[in-house]
């Protein structure tokens, strides 16, 4: 690792701007670094959800997995121009969410974010990814930013809901399935 934060607080941000990783200075509402906000949440997120899960259970690694891959996102995103999010990547989210799915009742209806605090938890992270995969598409128009990271995110989010779907069945639980609500 290059360079170690010997001190945390610099005072360089108090006039509302950031630095990015290539040393150039960007608002720290600009399109980008509301795309780096997104992928950070969804990365502090799914470190919640695995807490949430039992120590040995199989998701926890592949989520760890793919913590990593967002830091890379995060990364790659704080220096315009670097790319390291692969086409690799998304095939191996496909990949995992096929895997995922294949044991799963095909669906039916809408699923209600719940069925348990992980499932829950698990959706919010599905949200959250959504929200960074809109602020890619808002980044993009106006910068030029690696497609293969948006796939990535797209991806992400499916890999998300079918993960959210899985959880919700642990210990024998159940998703909760939205019912049409019939005129008063």
């Amino acid at each position: 690792m290059g360079h170690r934060l010997s001190k945390i607080y610099t005072r360089t941000g108090d006039d509302g701007t950031t630095g990015l990783s290539d040393g150039s200075r960007i608002e720290k509402d600009a399109p980008r670094m509301q795309a780096i906000g997104a992928v950070d949440e969804t990365n502090s997120i799914i470190g919640m959800l695995i807490a949430e899960l039992p120590d040995d259970h199989e998701l926890a690694d592949m989520l760890t997995v793919i913590q990593h891959d967002l830091f890379d996102l995060g990364g790659e995103l704080s220096i315009p121009g670097v790319m390291m999010v692969t086409t690799e990547r998304v095939t191996w989210l496909e990949q995992q969410t096929d895997r995922l799915n294949e044991p799963l009742p095909p669906l039916k209806n809408f699923i209600l974010p719940g069925g348990s605090r992980a499932a829950s938890v698990c959706h919010l992270a599905r949200t959250v990814c959504r929200r960074a995969e809109r602020d890619l598409v808002t980044l993009g128009r106006s910068e030029k930013v690696n497609p293969v990271g948006q796939r990535f995110v797209n991806r992400l989010s499916d890999l998300l809901f079918v993960s959210a779907r899985t959880i919700a069945r642990l210990n024998g639980g159940q998703e909760v399935l939205w019912q049409q609500r019939k005129p008063a």
